[in-house]
């Protein structure tokens, strides 16, 4: 698919699911290997184009997540390259144990993607909030985690997953009408995070929807005399170490931002590494609290937990 500015419009606007439907269909017609499974949300994951165009390139297993990665690992033992979707609580904590063992310790080349990771199907209620998952995921020896930061970077992802001979987790953040993070086409390498803007006072870290809102609160931050980096760190395992090495030497406060529980995520993991530095600046963790929140409309939620640019760069501000 052909990344321009006119695309990357038309994607914003379709958002997250759509995208990663129409990457797969693109991807199809060179990748003869390629077998797409559903745990019958073929429509909501944007695959009803696919399904009718490759009949026998993708199978509905139902409403069985455990089965459909058992399934999964089974086609890539047989040498396919397969990417399986479902709601993110469900692929990842339905079947967490068969990732464990079936990916992750079989190392199979299993693409795990979860739609409406966060709080984008939240206004079905709590059994729909996706904000767990990365917590368990990057625990799993051999599975590389990845959260996109818009639908240019969902196309990107698609295509690097499937020259990536492994087991991988794509958490999918957002809804229709996604700010689009970038305008035209760039460099993607997984595992290798992007700066989008450089400064000297403060470093924000963020995954998924969360990198636009980062460099909406970056704006901000700067009005006010505060320079203010962005990373997109997209690949969350394994970790790009190196931007976390020169935020430590040159910021006076790492803050990571993540549509995902504080606990486990993208701030832990950037945590953990920093812990291994003598005198580093002290991080600030934003994302969603550890409750079980309420049913209502994506950017309503957002801006109930304090994720939208304005509240984040209040955030920052009370911490400097």
């Amino acid at each position: 698919m052909e990344i321009t500015s006119s695309n990357i419009r038309q994607w914003s606007r379709l958002g997250s699911r759509g995208v990663f439907g129409q990457a797969i269909l693109s991807l199809a017609a060179t990748k003869q290997d390629l077998m797409v499974l559903s745990a019958d949300l073929g429509n909501s994951s944007g695959l009803d184009r696919f399904k009718n165009a490759y009949p026998d390139k993708f199978i509905n297993v139902g409403i069985a997540e455990q089965n459909m990665i058992g399934v999964a690992a089974g086609l890539a033992k047989g040498g396919f390259v397969v990417f399986a979707t479902s709601f993110a609580p469900f692929i990842s904590m339905r079947s967490s144990e068969q990732i464990r063992m079936n990916l992750g310790y079989m190392n199979l080349n299993v693409k795990a993607v979860a739609i409406g990771s966060g709080v984008s199907m939240a206004f079905l209620g709590v059994s729909h909030y996706g904000i767990e998952d990365v917590a368990i995921m990057r625990a799993i020896p051999n599975l590389v985690v990845v959260s996109p930061a818009d639908c240019a970077e969902i196309v990107k992802t698609v295509y690097a997953a499937a020259a990536y001979d492994g087991p991988m987790y794509i958490r999918l953040t957002g809804a229709a009408n996604n700010p689009p993070v970038y305008k035209e086409d760039y460099n993607f390498e997984l595992g290798k995070a992007i700066t989008l803007r450089e400064g000297s006072d403060v470093t924000i870290i963020a995954s998924g929807t969360m990198v636009y809102e980062s460099l909406e609160a970056a704006k901000r931050l700067d009005e006010k005399g505060i320079s203010t980096a962005v990373v997109n760190m997209h690949t969350i395992k394994p970790l790009d170490a190196s931007v976390i090495d020169k935020a430590v030497s040159s910021s006076k406060l790492i803050v990571t931002v993540e549509e995902h529980s504080v606990i486990g995520g993208l701030g832990s993991a950037v945590a953990e590494y920093k812990s291994t530095f003598a005198g580093a600046p002290p991080q600030l963790i934003i994302g969603l609290p550890d409750i079980y929140g309420k049913a209502g409309d994506y950017r309503y939620l957002l801006e109930k937990y304090g994720l939208t640019g304005p509240q984040i760069a209040q955030k920052i501000m009370a911490h400097l």
